[in-house]
């Protein structure tokens, strides 16, 4: 079986052999108390990479949201929404919705829209927080942050980002040889942009493998986050395995990482040329999620039955809303270029088999 449903973009597995030994999971106490040996260095040299003053770590990227919209709800502000922010963020906006907090939702990427929303809403003396993704798998684009942060700076604000999809895949100075950048640190690397006003929480999980996610921001901001938060709490903090898979996995992006973005970058860029070749476009750019752009006539449905019958496993996005369901391939470095050519091999045959008129939608 093919898979192309994992999301640990850079094919990294830290084995447990790879990683320093530890006498015991937990040392049994919240964050609060105390933080999990080596978690604090780690959550610095995270804030290094992204590109801000401090960080601090937490089991997942739920524990972050959750506080940080708990912290900020008692602040006076409004929050501006990209429609298409990931649930685990709108799940912590709608902690701050339930106290109160006034919510605003703008279209998808629509610098347009969030103005009109700001300057609507002045009056009401609100300190606006703007809540967006880094980078959009869905529809494969950027966020527009520097028009985010600039519009939002206007009126005194700030912007929160989720950046698990970026942090490890897109870093500064892109070019021929660094197609997504170099080093990884994410959205604020790869637009040149930072300050006191910016506020960015990411997972571990995808493009570094590790199940441990950060909150980075100015060092207040920071230091008033682990003094209020409840999960840090009431919860348990990352296990000292997650953190030495966390510093195994910063140690091995210092020292490979460019390389094996390179050689991502070519898998993606195979898959979407063979693709192209037989006449089946996708979404995503040379981002590894790539999501088939397909007529209406396909049945998308029983063309991923048809796909997992060839033994190739992909992404079904069920659709909601009215909108059709969509297929989606994520590529890794671990795929072959052989397994590649099989996969696009299953889709030209998959479609013949599930599409009315044998049309695509180029």
């Amino acid at each position: 079986m093919l898979d192309f449903t994992s999301s640990l973009y850079l094919g990294l597995w830290h084995a447990s052999y790879s990683l320093p030994p530890w006498k015991q999971l937990t040392v049994g106490k919240p964050a609060a108390l105390a933080p999990p040996p080596g978690a604090v260095r780690v959550a610095d040299r995270l804030a290094r990479l992204i590109g801000c003053e401090r960080a601090t770590l937490a089991p997942s990227t739920l524990h972050l949201f959750w506080d940080l919209f708990g912290v900020l709800s008692g602040d006076g502000i409004a929050i501006y929404m990209d429609a298409s922010v990931y649930p685990i963020a709108q799940w912590g906006i709608e902690r701050a919705a339930a106290r109160g907090v006034p919510l605003h939702t703008f279209p998808h990427h629509d610098v347009d829209a969030l103005r009109r929303w700001l300057q609507q809403n002045n009056h009401r003396r609100l300190q606006p927080i703007v809540v967006t993704d880094g980078f959009c798998p869905g529809c494969g684009r950027h966020a527009p942050l520097t028009a985010y942060l600039d519009s939002v700076r206007a009126y005194g604000g700030r912007i929160i980002i989720d950046d698990t999809q970026a942090l490890g895949i897109f870093g500064h100075a892109a070019g021929a040889d660094a197609p997504y950048g170099r080093h990884g640190g994410g959205s604020l690397s790869w637009y040149n942009i930072g300050g006191d006003d910016v506020i960015v929480i990411g997972s571990l999980a995808k493009s570094f493998g590790v199940p441990i996610a950060v909150l980075a921001g100015n060092h207040a901001m920071i230091a008033r986050f682990e003094q209020q938060s409840e999960t840090r709490v009431h919860c348990s903090p990352p296990s000292i395995a997650a953190v030495h898979a966390a510093e195994h996995t910063l140690n091995v992006n210092n020292q490979h990482g460019d390389a094996l973005r390179l050689r991502l970058a070519y898998r993606v860029r195979h898959f979407r040329n063979r693709l192209a070749m037989a006449g089946v476009a996708a979404i995503g750019g040379l981002f590894p999620v790539q999501t088939l752009r397909l007529e209406c006539d396909v049945d998308v449905i029983g063309l991923h039955a048809q796909l997992l019958d060839h033994g190739i496993k992909t992404l079904l996005h069920h659709g909601r809303n009215g909108n059709r369901p969509r297929i989606s391939f994520i590529v890794t470095v671990r795929h072959r270029l052989a397994e590649i050519d099989r996969a696009v091999n299953g889709v030209v045959s998959a479609i013949k088999m599930h599409s009315v008129g044998q049309a695509l939608w180029r």
